[in-house]
């Protein structure tokens, strides 16, 4: 069957789709995609990210957060704008379209914009998030909280797995960590995210875009385990504080209290062991928790029976645990007018509408807090993503593009 895009249509994913090949070669790891929050990969990502902007007639530049920002003005000098983007951090050995496909999606609008001559009644401001994945130092979103006014300023303290503080990483990037806290984007009037689905919903639908109507909530946190360490040959099993066993018998907990629960979902996604030898009793263990749900209070009642379950689990094993929260984030609503204007979109190019929540988190539930803000959906092979196999398809990718330049040539500042 014919797409029902058009060949102008299909040319410019097929052009976005060879820039994210293209960028998937920013990495801190030879031989797999890796490309964390100030790096060197990263560094090289944003000055690509530049000068592809300003091949597009753009001063794009990095701000004081590690964003790297760029502003294609409106009919009239200084009018308020919508903003467009998404990440360009990673995870470890990530797939090369999780962030990156808004991100450069946002300048795709403006290039097609540019080379028709359209200028709109709104400005459009295109920002490349640093810091969304959250892996390098243990927050998050810290790019997006800049804009949006809420940067942890305590973030900047934090150290890496080699002791550099966030503070001199930004600093060394180009950033400016004394002013990080203070570049709230006033002007911006919505902010919207086209990006990978991350999950198998279009795709067992058969449909190459999805409209997001809310993003999960979210609560992370880091627990410490304190056993004691001890010959492994010459300590009786019933005599044992295994930090380990005790740790792993809290991963079963945290497991089990999620599956009670429809669309509340849990994860030990890390889990680290001291000294780490093998005929030594495990003395400490160290191990994440990523707690999700749609339902503030739901999570907040998960979260209460999965501490309760930790310290008795602890106390039964002659252990001590610490819990430290990381990340709080409330379940996000996307803007009702937002989410019409997409939907209306979508139809428009032949797709059947479908408005689906979104389980991963984004900077778009960041930026509801200054401004209305909204999420597009892409399709994705399997629903797979964090992890290489990620992948979409030209025409799909066109999908994306071609709905977010309608819906920005549509959209109007109220």
């Amino acid at each position: 069957m014919a797409s029902p895009l058009s060949e102008a249509d299909l040319a410019a994913g097929a052009r976005l789709m060879a820039r994210l090949d293209a960028f998937a070669a920013f990495t801190d790891e030879p031989g797999r995609l890796t490309r964390l929050f100030l790096s060197d990969a990263h560094r090289r990502a944003a000055a690509a990210f530049i000068a592809w902007c300003g091949e597009a007639g753009l001063a794009a530049r990095i701000d004081a957060a590690g964003n790297v920002v760029a502003r294609f003005e409106g009919k009239r000098k200084g009018a308020p704008a919508l903003m467009l983007g998404s990440h360009i951090d990673t995870v470890r050995d990530a797939g090369r379209y999780d962030g990156n496909y808004g991100a450069l999606a946002a300048l795709a609008v403006v290039e097609t914009l540019r080379a028709g001559g359209e200028r709109l009644d709104h400005a459009i401001e295109i920002v490349a998030f640093g810091d969304e994945e959250g892996v390098r130092f243990r927050t998050t979103l810290t790019g997006s909280r800049a804009l949006a006014g809420a940067y942890l300023e305590e973030a900047l303290d934090q150290r890496d797995a080699s002791g550099v503080a966030m503070r001199d990483a930004l600093r060394a990037f180009g950033g400016d960590p004394d002013k990080a806290g203070s570049i709230r984007a006033d002007t911006v009037a919505a902010f919207v995210e086209a990006h990978i689905e991350q999950g198998p919903v279009l795709e067992a639908e058969g449909l190459p875009l999805g409209v997001v109507t809310a993003i999960n909530g979210a609560t992370r946190l880091e627990v410490g385990v304190d056993g004691m360490a001890g010959h492994a040959g010459a300590t009786p099993m019933k005599l044992r504080r295994d930090a380990l066993t005790a740790a792993a018998e809290m991963a079963l907990a945290i497991e089990a209290r999620a599956r009670l629960e429809t669309d509340l979902v849990a994860t030990v996604g890390r889990l680290e062991i001291w000294p780490g030898a093998t005929n030594v009793i495990p003395g400490h263990a160290q191990f994440s928790i990523d707690l999700r749900a749609p339902d503030d209070e739901r999570r907040a009642a998960a979260l209460a029976d999965i501490k309760a379950r930790i310290d008795a689990i602890a106390a039964a094993r002659g252990a001590r645990a610490s819990l430290a929260k990381t990340h709080e984030a409330n379940a996000f609503v996307c803007d009702p007018r937002i989410v019409a204007g997409l939907t209306r979109v979508v139809e428009e190019l032949g797709v059947s509408p479908r408005l689906l929540p979104s389980g991963a988190g984004h900077d778009t539930m960041i930026l509801g807090g200054l401004c209305p803000a909204g999420m597009l959906f892409v399709r994705c092979k399997g629903g797979i993503s964090h992890n290489p196999l990620e992948s979409i398809t030209v025409e799909d990718c066109a999908f994306g593009l071609a709905a977010l330049t309608r819906f920005v040539r549509d959209f109007q500042i109220t």
